[in-house]
Order: structure tokens, then sequence, then C-alpha cells
């Protein structure tokens, strides 16, 4: 009876196949991310309303004072930029926070922000950013340079109100005020549900969907250590050290839009997994490169999967090249569940004293030719079956 019904399907009914096609590809849908002003006043670019006029002095926030879009307590400071930009500084317990409603499907949020110490090298407290939200927290140095961070901030949907919460936090007192943390261009970004797309066993293999990149910004988007892969800004990879998510505007970047630089050294890396078919054979792929910011030297990765490990080295010139690399495994877990991990062991600085490493891009990984057809088979079938037993109706 199945045989009859593709037949029939296929000898009569060729506008329906459309139809048929049309319904896989919304299986190899990837996700939807979004970034439509969630939050009001990010860039502080409204001015308190008692904000003199091309005024340049630190402005203290009083009980009879309001920051367009946020609510605020504890000292807090609205500031004019060199180049005429604007920023809060969050003082002694210093707080901001905003109210943002989630969208009425199921998304992931994702922040990205600015932080810099105004008072650059004159600063010796160790000043803290305190990022939270219902479901997360996370805590970021302040150093003389300026530095741009990235965030998982949770899961929400329905049109729930979260409450975004920005707080500033020091282990020491220090009676220079301009140490206190200035932030600035907060992002928030919502992406929907990712799943698998075309032959690649990863989500998310290209690494296109992490938090968003600032518009003035060229130094990329720091993302400290997230253990779990459904609660890491990089969606479905964790992230093990410190990493660098990088663009294309301003690096140069493999595959796509986005790439991972493994700045930090130490046991640095990504890691996934995939539920694969145990004693079946598959194939890694990846790309290895540098990001074109003059990080010179051999820049070494150590792939797994599974249990097979791999050692590659690229000789870099820091000028932006990349190689792929690939290798075969047999996926041997009693679990049928199989981590996927690029680690580096190394630090190395440009020539302008900051961190870079190795940029890794363009993971796939694919399964042997034969259990590749047959998975293929099967997820084709179920489509057209189904439009046959409609027609049948």
């Amino acid at each position: 009876m199945t045989m009859f019904m593709f037949m029939g399907l296929r000898c009569c009914c060729r506008i329906t196949m459309k139809k048929a096609s049309a319904l896989v590809l919304q299986f190899l849908l990837v996700g939807f991310a979004s970034a439509a002003d969630l939050l009001q006043n990010a860039d502080f670019e409204s001015p308190p309303p008692g904000f003199p006029a091309n005024s340049t002095a630190p402005f203290l926030l009083g009980q009879n004072d309001t920051l367009p879009g946020w609510s605020f307590g504890g000292e807090v400071y609205y500031l004019t930029a060199s180049g005429g930009g604007h920023a809060v500084q969050l003082g002694q317990d210093g707080t901001i926070n905003q109210t943002f409603a989630a969208s009425a499907d199921f998304a992931d949020y994702l922040v990205t922000f600015a932080v810099a110490s105004s008072g650059g090298a004159n600063c010796s407290s160790n000043g803290s950013v305190v990022i939270s939200a219902p479901d997360s927290q996370g805590v970021f140095p302040v150093g003389e340079q300026r530095a741009v961070y990235g965030l998982f901030l949770g899961s929400w949907g329905d049109g729930e109100a979260i409450d975004l919460v920005i707080a500033s936090e020091t282990t020491e007192s220090d009676t220079n005020a301009t140490c206190w943390p200035a932030v600035d261009s907060i992002v928030l970004k919502s992406i929907a549900s990712l799943v698998k797309a075309n032959d690649n066993e990863l989500v998310n293999g290209g690494f296109e969907f992490g938090p968003d990149f600032l518009p003035d910004s060229t130094e990329g988007v720091l993302l400290q250590p997230a253990q779990s892969p459904v609660q890491s800004p990089l969606i479905q990879w964790a992230i093990l050290g410190t990493v660098k998510y990088i663009d294309s505007k301003h690096y140069f970047v493999p595959q796509g839009n986005a790439a991972i630089e493994l700045v930090s050294g130490n046991s640095t890396g990504i890691q996934t997994a995939a539920q694969l078919t145990k004693d079946s054979s598959y194939t890694l792929e990846f790309m290895l490169g540098d990001g074109n910011n003059s990080c010179i030297g051999d820049l070494e990765v150590r792939a797994q999967a599974g249990s097979v490990l791999q050692n590659y080295t690229i000789q870099s010139k820091g000028t932006g090249s990349a190689q792929k690399f690939s290798f075969k495994f047999k996926a041997d877990s009693d679990t049928g569940t199989t981590p996927i991990s690029f680690v580096s062991y190394t630090s190395s600085q440009t020539k302008d004293g900051v961190l870079c490493g190795p940029v890794v891009d363009d993971v796939v990984l694919r399964a042997s030719l034969g259990l590749r057809l047959a998975i293929q088979w099967r997820f084709l079938l179920s489509p057209l079956l189904l439009v046959a037993h409609v027609m049948n109706k």
C-alpha cells in the first residue's frame, strides 16, 4: 500500500510535489534573530531633562531627575564622551534597570554592551559591572580600555515582562569618582529556536547565531565562560575560558558573517554535543585561520570528537587566511551523545598587546554516506507520505 501511494503521488501529482518540497524546507529552517528596538534609549543619547546643554562635566542624577527609558538608584552619572556621545557611569551602589516585553513566541535573549573606566590608568580599584535578569547574572571586569561583552540573559515568551538590571560592584573603595564603570551601547537581541540545517549534525556550526555586534565597535565581542550550551551567548556552544566573537566587517572570517577567535589561551575553547548513532562513521570538518589582526606565529588547536583527538597548527602571518581540515571518527558513546570541542592552549598577542589566537569557523559534522542516505530517505518520505494521505482523503 505504501509503494502504491508513493507511485501514484509521483505520476499524478507533480504540483503537490512542490508543496512537499515546501514542507521539507520548513524542517530545514535554522531560526530567526531580531534586535528591533527591544530597549528604549539603549545608547543613552536621550539626556535627562535637567542635563545642561553642551555640558561635558559628569551630571549626577538626583531624586527629582529622570533618565529616559530607565529607572535608577544609588550614584548614577550621565557622561559626555570626548567624541560627543553619551554614557552612564555607575557609582557607589549605582544601578539602572529597564523592563522589556518578551515576544509572543518563545526565544533566547542575548545582550551586548560596552564598558570602560573613564579614569583610565589613574584608577586602581577592582570595579565590575553586574548584568542580571530573572534567569541569569554575569559579572564583567572593568579595565583601562573599553571592552565589549556578550551575555545570555534567558529564554522567555508570551509577552512576559523582563527586568534587565545593570549595577556597579567593587571590592575596595576608591575616592576617585571617575574610576567607577561607565556603560554604553546596550543591544538586546532575541533568537528563535534553531535546528540542524542540511546535512550538518551540529546546530550553529557556522557561528552565525550569537550576540549582536555594536555598530560603533571594531574590537569584537568578548564571551566569558558558559558551561551550558543552552545558556550560552554562542547559541548551542559551551564556552571554555574567554573567547572573542568576531565579525566579517572588521576581521577576516573564513565563512559567513561571524567566527570565533580563541584569545585567552590556557584551555580556552568551545564545546558542543551531537546525538550520533553508535559504531557509525562520521567526518568532522572545520576552518582554522587568523583574523587579520596582526596575530603572528604558530596557532594551534586541539579538535576532539568523542574519544578521538587531533592537534592542528597553522603558521599565521596575521594578514587573514584560513585552511580547511577534517578527520574521520566512529561514534563510541553508549549514551549516543558525542562531545565536539576546539581548544587552544597557547596565548598570543597582536603588535598592540591585545590578546589574540586562532580563528575557528564553518564546523560541519557529516555522517558516512550510507548512514546519511538512509537518514535523508526517512526524512523525505515522511512529508511525502503525509501529502499522499491528505490527497486520498
